[in-house]
């Protein structure tokens, strides 16, 4: 089997592929290698996969269709796996159209490129728990009524998925959507606040939260994910379009999260306490019951054994 992997050089899509690879598939990796943080973290995860005889790499834009025409035009993709995107809340403040060129442009490039790749038989795509808007404290169910973005990041993964449903509809392209929550572990992106509130730590610097008496997340680990991508991509959906919450299912609030990588570092730093930024959310929290039924999706690994390997991978990286 032939897999279609998108941002195979950003945090998730690195050990997607490294998953896919290591269960036999020959993949075929796409990512743009921008400067959103520094390529010579997605660099030294594509050295990980280069070892395996079954994956491809190219230096592609998604956003740029003939691209990708040109690369897959000989392809017998039989699945495609879509993570590139533009991510980061509070940098789509400073550089909207970004967002826009990657994860509307972009998200649409790959759906036409299924269109005319009949052999295609299912989608996997990344969504965002950031749908879900600044909503009360209860879990996040599937379907909730997704109409109130708190930033344009959110704005562009719900218009991913209005996208799909059209494609699904008019075209009959089988797509699974994934709600991801918070993802994190080693590998992981700089500018989540795990990865930078450890750095800062190391670096014997305080720390910024923001708002850390209303702030909570839905943390979850790298390897809960990938365990059940899988499972995902093989299935036969008895529906066209269908949308999962992949999440620990059990929140943790901002203070834990620093608990936990303080005591990972053996090491405590001076906090310094920010008003909320524009586009937070104060609150995550997945109901996942739709993918264990249909995924048997069982999250095991607990924010303080999670945080303990990132701190580890981060010391020998």
């Amino acid at each position: 089997m032939l897999i279609l992997i998108t941002g195979t050089a950003g945090f998730i899509g690195f050990h997607a592929a490294k998953r896919f690879l290591s269960l036999g598939y020959a993949v075929i990796g796409l990512d743009s290698l921008n400067d959103y943080y520094e390529v010579s973290l997605k660099n030294a995860r594509l050295n990980q996969l280069e070892c395996y005889e079954n994956f491809e790499f190219y230096k592609v834009d998604i956003a740029d269709y003939e691209a990708l025409v040109d690369i897959t035009k000989d392809k017998e993709i039989t699945y495609i796996l879509h993570l590139a995107a533009q991510a980061g809340v509070r940098y789509s403040l400073e550089m909207p159209r970004s967002y826009i060129r990657s994860n509307v442009l972009g998200h649409l490039n790959i759906l036409e490129l299924a269109r005319n790749t009949p052999a295609i038989k299912h989608i996997v795509y990344a969504s965002s728990s950031s749908v879900y808007g600044d909503k009360s404290k209860s879990a996040f169910k599937e379907t909730d009524i997704v109409n109130s973005p708190a930033s344009l990041y959110a704005a562009t993964k719900i218009s991913g998925e209005m996208i799909a449903e059209s494609y699904s509809k008019l075209y009959g392209i089988k797509q699974t959507g994934l709600r991801l929550f918070t993802v994190y572990g080693p590998w992981g992106r700089p500018d989540m606040a795990y990865y930078i509130f450890t750095d800062k730590i190391f670096n014997k610097e305080p720390i910024e939260l923001f708002s850390p008496e209303k702030m909570t997340r839905d943390f979850t680990y790298i390897d809960d994910i990938i365990d059940v991508l899988p499972r995902v991509l093989e299935s036969t959906p008895s529906n066209l379009h269908a949308i999962y919450n992949l999440g620990n299912s059990n929140p943790n609030t901002l203070m834990q999260l620093v608990e936990a990588i303080e005591t990972a570092c053996e090491a405590s730093t001076q906090k310094v306490i920010l008003k909320k930024q524009n586009g937070d959310v104060s609150y995550t929290h997945a109901d996942i019951n739709a993918a264990k039924r249909d995924f048997g999706f069982a999250p095991r690994v607990e924010l303080k054994d999670g945080i303990k390997n990132f701190v580890n991978w981060y010391k020998n990286y």
